[in-house]
């Protein structure tokens, strides 16, 4: 397996993805190899400050990067040597299994759907937030890739949580819930309520209804499925828990899965091929946690079963 990495993504480049590919690299195997995307000069000064051997590292020069300022379909496409669009080709060429970046999420989005393009049948890629259970983990899609959704749109990414659960969680038929205001059907605005109707007849999908707020934790689903803006607020909060209760809790690992560095990344689902993108803040845990996430994700083969199911 072969994963690329952007260093020129995130807040803390180039220092925090290439020390989060170095801790991730003390503990893969010999056969796994890390891909240093960005400028060569970068890498290497940054690899011979630690006194780290460079030859343990496939370096990728890239000259450009995309800021976080940039407005991101318009640098996608001025940008052709950009971090973020040679990682993408190199997916596409299969020179990689998959792609990490902490870089901007507008041109992650742009890059990966303009050099991947989306599965059959799939009109856009969801973003997919997975949280530990007792149980069974869970998946919430969309958190921030589509503002705006028709009800077609969230049977799809009801889909892919569905399939993504079953290929790389190993759940054999995950529970799809609705995120919605009520239990009761009627409940919500009409796109919801259409979705509801469309999850219900669907043929393969094991759907258990609207699910509220509270029910998030609840062990009631393995996919719960809304709109991106409704999950990206849902995932903003959930992560603002950690740092705000960690410190009354006299065994503060209690709230360890809600730590964003646990939980790395989140996989763009939907597309052809495994791209993981992470917050700007991303640390060197949380680069280190993406890899190894996207090592596992590769490995699954869930999108080549994806593939097959839709066509």
């Amino acid at each position: 397996m072969r994963i690329g990495i952007d260093v020129m993504g995130g807040d803390y480049y180039p220092a925090a993805p290439i020390d989060g590919a170095i801790l991730a690299k003390g503990v893969l195997d010999h056969e796994t190899q890390i891909c240093l995307l960005g400028p060569a000069e970068v890498i290497r000064a940054q690899l011979t400050e630690r006194q780290y051997d460079l030859d343990k590292f496939t370096i990728v020069h890239c000259p450009e990067h995309i800021t976080m300022e940039e407005n991101p379909a318009k640098a996608v496409l001025q940008k052709q040597n950009a971090t973020i669009n040679v990682g993408m080709r190199m997916l596409k060429a299969g020179e990689i299994d998959a792609f990490v970046t902490a870089g901007n999420t507008g041109a992650v989005l742009s890059g990966a759907v303009l050099h991947l393009g989306c599965l059959p049948a799939i009109s856009r890629p969801t973003i997919g937030a997975v949280y530990p259970h007792s149980e069974n983990p869970f998946i919430i899609c969309d958190v921030g890739a589509n503002v705006d959704c028709k009800p077609e749109q969230l049977v799809q990414f009801a889909y892919l949580g569905f399939t993504y659960m079953q290929h790389v969680f190993k759940i054999p038929k995950p529970r799809v819930g609705l995120l919605n205001i009520g239990e009761e059907k009627h409940k919500g605005p009409t796109y919801i309520q259409q979705a509801y109707n469309l999850l219900h007849e669907h043929p393969v999908l094991r759907f258990v209804g609207n699910l509220e707020g509270w029910d998030l934790f609840g062990n009631k689903a393995e996919v719960i499925v809304c709109d991106g803006f409704v999950g990206n607020v849902l995932l903003k909060f959930i992560e603002s828990l950690y740092p705000r209760f960690r410190g009354q809790f006299k065994k503060p690992e209690i709230l360890e899965f809600l730590n964003f560095e646990s939980i790395g990344g989140l996989p763009l689902l939907g597309l052809n091929g495994t791209v993981i993108v992470g917050h700007g803040i991303s640390t060197p845990i949380a680069f280190r946690t993406m890899i190894l996430n996207a090592l596992k994700i590769a490995r699954s083969n869930w999108i080549k079963n994806l593939h097959k199911s839709l066509t």
